[in-house]
Formats: structure tokens, C-alpha cells, sequence
């Protein structure tokens, strides 16, 4: 009987990669309903730590006197203020406190929805490549032995922590990038791996991986 101990340790280290993608999402607030906050680390968040202004009131340059004082009560109402982002409230000390509007105001970029919908891509074929290893190629693994390339795995893995640092940007994309067509490797070894098997198994299982192959189109 074969040893396991080559597909289980690549399982592990996928698995290491898929849990920190999904931990991206939730901190992007790209896997939450709609009304759900962003995190702070997404650059269009505002932050939700009021700017108090303790202070009186005092006029806008270019206004006189009592427009300035109208500002202030208008702003003490509670009324929004010009910007769009940002909501005027009266703090509790009677200072002013900037609010962000709920984040599903805010129009979504094209490239944002590109990286978005990219990620979600990654993470959804990590989670189906890691579920084919473990139902499909780990009962053909103890039948016959068959190649695992491990450091593709381990540098998948290592992809993806990486990408966890960035913010968005040139190197996000280049990371995002990268983490797709490594994963896209070890699905193509894998079929590799697979195809002398004469198995009606892993039959099942290259079907199953050219899929997952189907689903990581180039970016």
C-alpha cells in the first residue's frame, strides 16, 4: 500500500492557503451581505473613529458671520454634510462627529469587481481542489502510489500569505495573479500524475480537476 504522507501534506498546506484567502474576504467584506461594514483595511472605508471638533463653530472663509452660525446648527441637526462619504452629527459634548455612510452607498470600481470576482475564484477552486484530494485521490493514493509535487503546494501556500499583507494595488494584482497560476499548476500535475492510472476512479477524478481547471480561466 502506498503512503498518504505526500497528498496529506500538500492537503495540509492548501488548506493553510484557502483559510487565509477566506480570511482576506471576510476582511475586504467581500463575503458579507451588502449592509455588512467594511473592514478598514478596504481603502474606500472611512474611518469610523469620529473626528470630534470640541470647538465653536467659526464661519467659512468667503461667508459672513451668520451663514457660519447656520452651518453649525444645521450640522448640530444632524443634516449631512457635503461630502458624500461622511455624515454630520452632534457628539455628545456638543462637538461634531464624522460618520461614514454605510459602505453599499459607495460605487464599486471595475477593477475592484475584476479583483473581486478573481478572488473569489481562487478561493472557490482551493476549496474544490482541496475536496477532490481528500475524497477522491486519497483512497486512489493508498491503492497506487502516483507523483505529488509538494513544493508547488508549499508555494501556493506561501503566495497567499503574501497577498494577505498587500493592500490593493500593483502587488496585489501580481500576487493575485501568481497565487491563480500556481494553483492552476498543481491542478495540471495532478492530472498528469493520474493519467497512467487505469482506474474507473481516476477517471472520476481528472474530470473532476480539468473542472477546476474550467473554472480558473487566465486573468
Amino acid at each position: 500500500m502506498a503512503s498518504p504522507a505526500p497528498l496529506v501534506a500538500s492537503i495540509s498546506h492548501q488548506m493553510v492557503a484557502l483559510q487565509t484567502l477566506q480570511l482576506l474576504q471576510q476582511e475586504w467584506g467581500w463575503g458579507d451581505d451588502p449592509g455588512t461594514p467594511r473592514s478598514p483595511r478596504d481603502p474606500d472605508h472611512v474611518s469610523a473613529s469620529p473626528a470630534r471638533r470640541s470647538g465653536p463653530q467659526r464661519a467659512r472663509p468667503g461667508r459672513e458671520e451668520g451663514g457660519g452660525d447656520r452651518d453649525a446648527r444645521n450640522e448640530g441637526s444632524g443634516t449631512r454634510a457635503s461630502s458624500p462619504e461622511v455624515e454630520v452629527v452632534r457628539g455628545a459634548e456638543g462637538g461634531v462627529e464624522l460618520l461614514p455612510f454605510p459602505p453599499d452607498h459607495r460605487p464599486c470600481s471595475l477593477a475592484r469587481m475584476a479583483m473581486r470576482s478573481a478572488l473569489a475564484r481562487v478561493v472557490d477552486s482551493t476549496s474544490e481542489l482541496v475536496s477532490v484530494e481528500q475524497t477522491l485521490l486519497g483512497p486512489l493514493q493508498q491503492e497506487r502510489s502516483f507523483p505529488i509535487h509538494l513544493k508547488d503546494s508549499v508555494e501556493f501556500r506561501n503566495i497567499c500569505s503574501h497577498l494577505a499583507l498587500q493592500i490593493e494595488g500593483q502587488q496585489f494584482d501580481r500576487d493575485l495573479n501568481a497565487a491563480h497560476q500556481c494553483l492552476k499548476t498543481i491542478v495540471k500535475k495532478l492530472i498528469q500524475s493520474l493519467a497512467n492510472l487505469p482506474s474507473d476512479a481516476h477517471v472520476v477524478a481528472c474530470a473532476s480537476l480539468r473542472q477546476i481547471l474550467q473554472n480558473l480561466p487566465d486573468i
